[in-house]
């Protein structure tokens, strides 16, 4: 006796952090070849452009065994689903197969569309702009009243990278970047001067591809110290400063600050004394050009030092048996 053929199933999934329409060929062919396409979302993104390119879908969320019974008689229909597929279209297949009741089509699982390398920050920037619209906090917060967070941000990640923790690092690294995505979100309410993430991801890219002549121009750089050489000319016309302290931040930590002057003194060849005077403040100025000099981040020497001696001060309470009091 002959069988009647199964048929085929395939189930087509697509991804939201894609321009709707952009599919793959092998999408496309079976879009256009299959005898039914079906999908139960009717404000899905993908079917405008498919209706516009020829194919018939039709709004319908069949169960399993109704998708079966569809493809009896060797008909292949196809399911446009989302980028995690339809776990309970799925899972009802799957049930189905194990039962024996039933001759089972083939399926097959393909993807229209991928997401490309970092499209997940699609995400973040639909998550903030949500944010930004119906939480009481976030929707009052200022590029003022932001700032000290992005500042004890930036520590927390740098503790993470001394610690060593992968698994910290990336949340810090996450926490960090939502800093960058919530300050680009206010400054596109801006009635003056707005900009957008897009504004920045553009002025960023554009710096790094201007400050990079020898990975996307025709200058060549074989060694670290060539790079930064061009670093430094192309950042020199850029900014057209008068002096070679402009633009160096003088609310950084006091080591950080002397390390970045001492440094950019010294990139300029200027001979310049270090100004004479009594109290520590001298001696650690010293220190820190010292330091620099040496190739040492007097910021993270001391930090490095100061976290050795934490360690001493837990020892000590250990072996005197006690911890002191929570207030102190």
């Amino acid at each position: 006796m002959n069988e009647t053929p199964a048929g085929r199933i395939v189930l087509l999934t697509t991804s939201h952090r894609v321009a709707p329409g952009l599919l793959s060929w092998p999408a496309w062919q079976a879009l256009h070849g299959a005898d039914e396409v079906l999908c139960a979302d009717a404000a899905h993104p993908q079917l405008p452009y498919l209706r516009e390119a020829g194919v018939d879908v039709k709004q319908a969320a069949p169960t399993a065994e109704e998708l079966v019974t569809a493809c009896e008689g060797g008909r292949t229909v196809l399911v446009v689903a989302t980028a995690e597929g339809d776990r309970p279209l799925t899972d009802g297949l799957a049930r189905l197969a194990g039962s024996g009741r039933f001759a089972m089509p083939d399926l097959e699982l393909l993807p229209g569309s991928y997401d490309l390398p970092g499209a997940r920050l699609l995400d973040l920037v639909q998550v903030m702009d949500r944010i930004r619209a119906e939480c009481p906090w976030s929707s009052r917060q200022t590029h003022e009243s932001l700032a000290k967070y992005g500042i004890e941000e930036a520590y927390e990640l740098v503790e993470a990278i001394e610690d060593g923790d992968r698994t910290e690092l990336r949340e810090e690294l996450g926490d960090v970047l939502l800093q960058v995505v919530f300050h680009a979100r206010i400054a596109e309410e801006d009635e003056e001067a707005p900009f957008s993430v897009d504004d920045v991801a553009g002025t960023i890219v554009d710096k790094l591809v201007h400050r990079h002549p020898h990975v996307f121009g025709d200058d060549t750089a074989a060694t670290p110290e060539e790079v930064k050489a061009h670093w430094l000319r192309t950042k020199a016309v850029e900014k057209q400063r008068d002096s070679v302290t402009e633009g160096i931040p003088l609310g950084q930590p006091g080591l950080a600050l002397a390390a970045k002057l001492a440094s950019r003194a010294r990139t300029a060849a200027l001979d310049v004394p270090l100004p004479t005077g009594e109290g520590i403040g001298y001696e650690l100025l010293a220190m820190a050009v010292h330091a620099e000099a040496a190739g040492v981040d007097p910021e993270a020497a001391l930090r490095a030092a100061a976290r050795a001696y934490r360690d001493a001060v837990r020892a000590a309470e250990t072996a005197r048996g006690t911890s002191s009091p929570s207030g102190v």
